[in-house]
C-alpha cells in the first residue's frame, strides 16, 4: 500500500513538472498606455489566451519600439509592437538609435497598420507650421523611443534640429499632453495611430492645430520608411481640414527562441481575430493580411512564414 501511494505520489510529481515545463508563455510589448500599442497589446493577449489553451498571456507596459527590440534580443517577451524604423536600425545595429549591437535574434511577424507622425501645437502658440516650432517648448517622445527617432528624422529633414527650440522634453504622451494642457509645452510630436487618446483627450481641453509636414521634407529625410500620409479632416476635435503628414509602417516581431509553432499560432490569431482588435482602437482598422509579410526590416520567423505560405501570401 505504501509502495503505491510512493508511485502515485511520484507520478504526480512527474504530471506536476511536465505541466510546468509545457507552460508557454506570451507577453506582448506594447508602449505608454495613452498610445495605441497598449489597447492594442492588451486585446491582442486576450487574442491569444482565447487561441492558445494552456499558455500564460500578458500585456507589459514599455517605452514601446527600442526597449521592445531590445527586450525582445534578451529573451524577455514573446511579442512585440515597433516601428519599421526602429525595427531596421535595431538590426542593423545603430547605436545612436539606442541599439549597441545588432539585434540579429529579432525576427518579424507581420507589418501591421501605418503610424502617423503628428505634431500637435496649442492654437495659442501661434504655431502653424514646422518653421514656427523654432524658439518653441517641444516634446520629442520618451528618450530613445520610436516616436523620437522619428523626431530627429521628421526635424532633420525641415533643416531644423532640437537646438531650434527653446526647450526639447524627452516624455511619453501623456505626460506631454498633460504639459500641454497646463500651458508648459508649445507643442509635441507624436507617433502613432489616427485617433490616438493622446491627442483626442488634449484637443477635448484645449484648442489644436495639427502642424503639417509637407510631401518635400518627407523626401529629404531619405528613408524608404518614411511615405507622405494625410491626418484626415475631423479625425480630433476642432481639426476641420486634412493635413499632410508622414506615415511609418508598425510591425509586430519575435524572435528565435520563440518555437515555430508559437509563433504560426500567434500568427494566425491574429488574422482570425481582427474584429477583437478592431474593438480595441481604430488603427486596427488598416492590418491587412495582404501587407502582413511586405518589406520586412528583419527577416520573417518560420512561424509566420509558414503561416504566410498556407494562406498562399507567400510560396
Amino acid at each position: 500500500m505504501k509502495k503505491a501511494r510512493t508511485l502515485l505520489a511520484a507520478a504526480a510529481a512527474l504530471t506536476i513538472a511536465a505541466t510546468a515545463q509545457a507552460q508557454e508563455f506570451v507577453t506582448v510589448l506594447t508602449g505608454g498606455t495613452s498610445g495605441v500599442y497598449y489597447p492594442m497589446g492588451v486585446a491582442l493577449s486576450q487574442v491569444y489566451g482565447k487561441a492558445m489553451p494552456g499558455a500564460k498571456t500578458s500585456a507589459q507596459v514599455t517605452k514601446a519600439s527600442a526597449e521592445n527590440l531590445n527586450l525582445l534580443q534578451a529573451g524577455r517577451g514573446e511579442i512585440a509592437f515597433t516601428l519599421g524604423d526602429a525595427l531596421n536600425e535595431a538590426w542593423k545595429g545603430n547605436e545612436e538609435a539606442g541599439f549597441k549591437t545588432p539585434l540579429k535574434k529579432l525576427r518579424t511577424i507581420a507589418a501591421i497598420y501605418p503610424n502617423y507622425i503628428q505634431i500637435v501645437a496649442n492654437a495659442d502658440s501661434g504655431i502653424k507650421t514646422l518653421a514656427d516650432l523654432k524658439g518653441k517648448r517641444v516634446a520629442v517622445g520618451a528618450p530613445k523611443s520610436g516616436t523620437e527617432l522619428n523626431a530627429r528624422d521628421i526635424f532633420k529633414g525641415a533643416g531644423m534640429s532640437y537646438k531650434d527650440f527653446a526647450k526639447v522634453e524627452y516624455l511619453p504622451f501623456g505626460e506631454s499632453v498633460e504639459l500641454m494642457k497646463n500651458r508648459q509645452l508649445d507643442a509635441t510630436l507624436i507617433s502613432a495611430g489616427l485617433g490616438v487618446a493622446a491627442i483626442r483627450d488634449l484637443a477635448t481641453s484645449v484648442k489644436i492645430v495639427i502642424v503639417p509636414i509637407p510631401a518635400d521634407v518627407v523626401a529629404k529625410i531619405g528613408e524608404a520608411a518614411y511615405q507622405p500620409g494625410t491626418v484626415p479632416a475631423n479625425t480630433y476635435n476642432g481639426q476641420t481640414e486634412a493635413t499632410a503628414t508622414v506615415a511609418i509602417q508598425n510591425f509586430l516581431v519575435s524572435h528565435e527562441g520563440v518555437s515555430t509553432d508559437a509563433a504560426y499560432k500567434m500568427t494566425k490569431a491574429i488574422f482570425e481575430h481582427l474584429p477583437e482588435l478592431h474593438a480595441a482602437h481604430a488603427a486596427a482598422k488598416a492590418i491587412t493580411k495582404e501587407n502582413a509579410a511586405k518589406a520586412p526590416p528583419a527577416p520573417l520567423h518560420p512561424g509566420a512564414e509558414k503561416y504566410y505560405k498556407e494562406i498562399g501570401l507567400i510560396k
